[in-house]
């Protein structure tokens, strides 16, 4: 890798690139402060974020200073987030909570910044990796074509290097940088496919590597001619409106699964089972995704972002949720418990003990559950009046079964206990909600 190499695919995703601005993502490790040292050598105009996750102690302590030192050597802006508790660090998913934590932290920095981009140093390997880890979760093509190099105004121009060549580079210009001896173990499943997967791949063929950059291209090339075609049939089943996006429910019902799916996960719905209930369900059904909502009107899909549902007169007595790939449902928005002292949750079911979809609807007379927490039985009435709760407040309730109509809990206030994720749990579903607050 040489520097007019990198220039080059810099330019194949940003023209002019002097002429900008950018944000660097830069860990201390190598490929980061690689990028790093090739945007100082080039003279752009970039800032530098840095992530302190103190996951690692003294190690994390060393990554900063790597970082914060040659930005201080080069006079580079540089922007630092320290997790602390208020970041509220979970037992498991880490890596999500992490990933998600740094994107709102980058997203800051080039608002407040003004910058135009955001660059990470995903490189080849990477891809390969993620490659292979949506192999395993049959993700499609979608999936396969793997990490874009542009993308929502994020940069990834290492993603035709190699990580060997990026060490060489940085050995070769004697660039300062740190290992990450966390990336040894195999706790995750990224890791176990980079130490012990892809190691195998690479010894079957010298040329494995640059193999798979070239069929990576060729995917991507399909992807894209697949979506202008799905675009084509979506435009010939939509139905003109100002207001919404209105759908043939008949028509895309004729068409193929793939091209259902790939039309619906546009708004959210990306689970196959539930999917097809859409296409099933009664005259005047609601779905819901995290940014749309769905309404069935006789031969009429009918979408709604979110952010416009309460300004019309839409108020659906019944919800149904879509449980994304990760087996978690992020209550959307539009759900809100405005004088409740609850300022989210995370609630965690058994998988064994449910049947999908899930719903939301509102209490009814006679409703009875087991609240966690408590002993016995209790009817949703008296446990509303138990928690003093104003008539405003009891009108926000919502009431969250199973298929069966069985009650899973009373948002936000208490999970039914029968239902709920134990030790024992093989499989679970997590319904998060993280305490936005708009009316229905």
């Amino acid at each position: 890798m040489e520097n007019i190499s990198f220039k080059n695919q810099l330019q194949n995703l940003v023209r002019d690139p002097e002429k900008h601005t950018y944000l660097l993502a830069v860990s201390g490790g190598a490929d980061s402060m690689v990028l790093a040292f090739l945007f100082q050598d080039l003279g752009l105009d970039f800032q530098v974020a840095h992530i302190n996750y103190k996951l690692r102690g003294k190690d994390s302590e060393l990554d900063q200073k790597t970082v914060q030192d040659f930005c201080e050597k080069n006079h580079i802006p540089f922007h630092l987030y320290e997790v602390s508790e208020k970041d509220k660090k979970p037992e498991n998913s880490i890596q999500l909570w992490a990933r998600e934590l740094r994107y709102r932290f980058f997203k800051e920095i080039r608002e407040k910044e003004n910058l135009e981009f955001l660059v990470t140093a995903h490189h080849l390997n990477d891809q390969l990796e993620t490659f292979l880890i949506n192999l395993s979760k049959a993700s499609g093509i979608n999936g396969l074509s793997g990490i874009p190099a542009d993308s929502h105004q994020i940069l990834r121009p290492f993603l035709n290097f190699s990580k060997d060549e990026i060490y060489r580079y940085a050995e070769e210009h004697h660039v300062n940088f740190r290992e990450d001896l966390s990336n040894k173990k195999n706790d995750y499943l990224r890791n176990k496919i980079r130490n012990e997967i892809v190691p195998r791949l690479l010894e079957t063929n010298e040329h494995f590597l640059e193999n798979f950059k070239k069929s990576s291209a060729y995917l991507n090339q399909t992807k894209d001619f697949v979506q202008k075609q799905i675009e084509e049939i979506e435009n010939k089943l939509s139905v003109f409106n100002p207001e919404h996006k209105i759908l043939s429910k008949e028509g895309l019902d004729q068409e193929s699964t793939f091209v259902k799916f790939e039309i619906l996960r546009k708004y959210g719905f990306n689970n196959e089972e539930e999917i097809s209930k859409i296409f099933t369900a009664a005259n005047g059904s609601s779905f819901l995704s995290k940014d749309y909502h769905l309404l069935i009107h006789r031969n009429e899909l009918i979408f709604s972002p979110i952010n416009n549902l309460n300004k019309g007169n839409e108020n659906p007595e019944e919800i149904i949720l879509t449980v994304d790939k990760n087996r978690e449902i992020i209550l959307p928005e539009i759900i809100s418990f405005q004088n409740s002292k609850i300022a989210s949750l995370e609630w965690q079911f058994d998988d064994e003990k449910i049947t999908h979809p899930l719903r939301l609807r509102k209490k009814e007379a006679g409703d009875i559950f087991y609240p966690v927490g408590m002993a016995g039985k209790k009817k949703v009435a008296k446990f509303l009046r138990d928690e003093k709760l104003s008539a405003f407040e009891k009108d926000q309730i919502w009431m969250i079964c199973d298929a069966n109509h069985k009650i899973l809990g009373v948002l936000p206030y208490r999970q039914d206990r029968r239902f709920s994720a134990s030790e024992r749990t093989k499989k679970m579903t997590t319904i998060k909600w993280t305490g936005k607050k708009q009316m229905l």
